[in-house]
């Protein structure tokens, strides 16, 4: 039988292509997936990715709306095994972010990971299998030219799951977190028109592997890292980059603009 058979895993923000690429290899490894993402547009295109992933519009700054989400999932499904908090937010315009723009990000894509684990916690105790995989960044451990928001969020997910790692062992929830690398993603696609190849040329000096990563490559160390196999895991950041954080090659000048810019 699959590794995560009987098992119920929520995705805050599975709609996003890495979203999907998390979604679908949770979904083949056994788990009933539920997709917790503000995207009602692109949550009724998940139907496209076959069956056992269901859609749940929700709101995760919304204290309310996290508690319906666990209770739905609970009378929908019967346990609540696994929690992924994937969602973000890219907002940030570095040292010319306001005070705004600061706590959306810090709400989004730190605090709402905390409500989220909070509301699922007595429901993963419960599972005996309980894991709860957070997802940083690469951008939590180096400057990145002209963004602030964003690594500054990623960095203090992966000090809080280290925390959450510790507080939560006591009911049996094993907490981890991911560190993508670059990754095939909405953003690369609308900036490139679909151009894969031209990403890859473009992240090749940035990673040991010469090439972004693909979604569900990010997925199947999320599968793991929620699966019995990583019993003896918890409170570690993974590093899914490709060899980006061994490389350490980040430059002294903004790269995301090259994925945009014409062919010469």
């Amino acid at each position: 039988m699959p590794e995560l058979s009987g098992r119920t895993a929520i995705v805050t923000g599975g709609v996003t292509k890495i979203g999907q690429g998390v979604v679908t290899a949770l979904r083949d490894a056994g788990a009933a997936v539920v997709v917790a993402d503000i995207d009602a547009e692109g949550g009724a295109r998940l139907g496209t990715l076959g069956s056992g992933i269901h859609f749940a519009q929700t709101d995760i700054t919304d204290d309310e709306a996290l508690s319906r989400l666990m209770d739905e999932t609970l009378v929908s499904h019967g346990s609540i095994d696994i929690l992924v908090n994937l969602a973000c937010t890219y907002t940030d315009d570095g040292a010319g972010s306001g005070r705004s723009d600061w706590l959306e990000a810090l709400n989004v894509n730190l605090v709402s990971a905390v409500m989220t684990a909070k509301s699922a916690r007595p429901y993963l105790k419960a599972s005996r299998h309980g894991a709860i995989v957070n997802f940083t960044s690469i951008s939590s451990s180096v400057a990145q030219t002209g963004r602030w928001l964003y690594p500054a969020s990623k960095a203090a997910l992966v000090q809080l799951t280290r925390s959450m790692a510790v507080d939560f062992a006591e009911d049996g929830i094993r907490v981890n977190s991911v560190s993508p690398g670059w990754v095939w993603s909405n953003i690369m696609d609308t900036l490139t028109n679909g151009n894969i190849g031209k990403t890859d040329a473009v992240a090749a000096p940035f990673h040991i592997l010469k090439r972004v990563g693909r979604p569900e490559e990010i997925g199947d160390v999320v599968a793991f890292l929620a699966g019995d196999r990583a019993s003896f895991v918890t409170g570690a950041d993974w590093a899914v980059d490709g060899g980006y954080s061994a490389l350490g090659p980040e430059r002294a000048e903004e790269t995301i603009p090259l994925l945009a810019a014409e062919e010469r």
